[in-house]
């Protein structure tokens, strides 16, 4: 299937050619025809399928027919995102495929001053993409009003559960219009996802991709498996390589993802982070100064490198192996995008081993093992058998202990009667 094929406006076509799009992938195939015929939608896909031009495009397909009926620019299609950098992104996207339609859009979040996002909301937009703080701020100042909503997008509600969104998200279903296509996207749908979808969507239909469980053919995996006090190390000696120019690097946690600054800076290693307690300008400034190269290590939480792009990027580095194998398999494939080759780093800790086994499970293949390096692993973590036994062990010698304990001191009470006897 080309994109021909899918009966997008002229403009569309032209707009994609220019991003060198071919082919839909699967998500955009299933779901542009559908979406297109006005259908809501229930899709189970992650980033990174292509699941942002699978919405999008019809969307702005829907309001290139409207705008040739209409003169007046006013907010018809929302898009409600869980983190900025992920909302920036989509309003990359968006602005990318308005390129010759005159679709006007923007995109508003917390965290930075407000002053130009209402400037640009003035000024007049047809898509809104926000992050749900700021919309219902700016809606409660009177700014922003979705009367007009025609198209509603809840993109990665999971996560946006996962970051305590779910009051907001109920505040706003009950100011969006009755009347209007609904478009629910998530990477999982366990049951609390399922029933705030059918509070979202009338009949909807039905699209999953599961491409979770494998990894780009043109990104190369390997594992350092070393100890904890080591990691450290470890890492300077793989900054060593002049090859790497960037590398973009992932901690489990904020914290984390701080200290592994710190440590790059005392060895003169360019680096920033992004995370939930970076201000939105700090965030934003850490991800150009690594895109333009002036910085060399970019160190991220799973959260705020949701949305992250960058094009051309060769190196992931695991800092922390993820306890979710599904986590590792999002990771990595920020490197090796479209057809480019990428080459995945990851540093293993004993206690992190059963994760790496996960891992490789899931994706169902093995990960090359880097033996020859300075800090191999030397602490072997014991399994659940010989976890069982070493309690087992340990209760006993605790039993033991205070048992010879009560003995000793009922022989020092039997010898205190005796003395008193005397």
């Amino acid at each position: 299937m080309k994109f021909e094929d899918l009966n997008l406006h002229p403009t569309l076509l032209k707009a994609v050619a220019d991003q060198n799009y071919t082919e839909p992938t699967a998500i955009q195939a299933q779901a542009i025809p559908l979406i297109l015929k006005n259908n809501d939608v229930l899709g189970t896909a992650q980033t990174g399928t292509g699941k942002t031009a699978a919405f999008a495009l019809p969307i702005l397909h829907h309001l290139v027919k409207e705008k040739e009926s209409q003169s007046k620019t006013k907010i018809r299609a929302l898009v409600v995102t869980p983190t900025r950098e992920l909302a920036i992104q989509i309003a990359e996207n968006f602005t990318a495929y308005s390129k010759y339609n005159g679709i006007k859009n923007t995109v508003i979040f917390g965290g930075v001053k407000q002053m130009k996002q209402v400037k640009r909301l003035n000024d007049g937009v047809d898509v809104l993409i926000a992050t749900p703080g700021r919309l219902l701020d700016l809606m409660g100042q009177g700014y922003i009003s979705l009367k007009d909503v025609g198209y509603f997008v809840l993109d990665e509600a999971d996560r946006m559960l996962d970051m305590g969104f779910i009051h907001d998200i109920k505040k706003l279903l009950e100011k969006l219009p009755k009347k209007r296509q609904s478009l629910f996207f998530s990477a999982t749908m366990p049951n609390n996802i399922l029933k705030l979808s059918n509070t979202i969507l009338y009949n909807p239909k039905k699209v999953a991709v599961h491409q979770v469980s494998t990894t780009a053919e043109t990104i190369q995996q390997s594992i350092y498996y070393t100890n904890k006090h080591d990691k450290k190390a470890l890492l300077f000696h793989i900054l060593k390589n002049k090859e790497i120019k960037q590398i973009l690097v992932f901690s489990r946690t904020k914290h984390g993802a701080d200290r592994i600054v710190r440590n790059l800076k005392k060895n003169n290693i360019q680096s920033a982070a992004i995370h939930g307690d970076k201000s939105q300008p700090q965030r934003q400034k850490a991800l150009e100064s690594f895109k333009n190269n002036t910085i060399r290590v970019l160190v991220a939480t799973d959260i705020a490198a949701r949305g992250i792009d960058i094009d051309k990027l060769t190196y992931v580095l695991n800092y922390d192996i993820p306890n979710e194998p599904e986590t590792y398999v999002h990771r990595i494939g920020r490197c090796g995008r479209a057809g480019e080759q990428g080459l995945s780093i990851s540093i293993c800790e004993p206690e992190e081993n059963v994760y790496a086994r996960d891992i490789e499970k899931l994706i169902k293949q093995k990960i090359t093992a880097i033996k020859n390096h300075p800090f191999p692993q030397t602490d072997n973590p014991m399994n659940a058998q010989q976890k069982k036994e070493f309690e087992k062990e340990k209760n006993r010698k605790r039993q033991e202990f205070f048992a010879n304990r009560k003995k000793k001191r009922n022989a020092a009470g039997g010898n205190n009667n005796r003395n008193n006897r005397r």
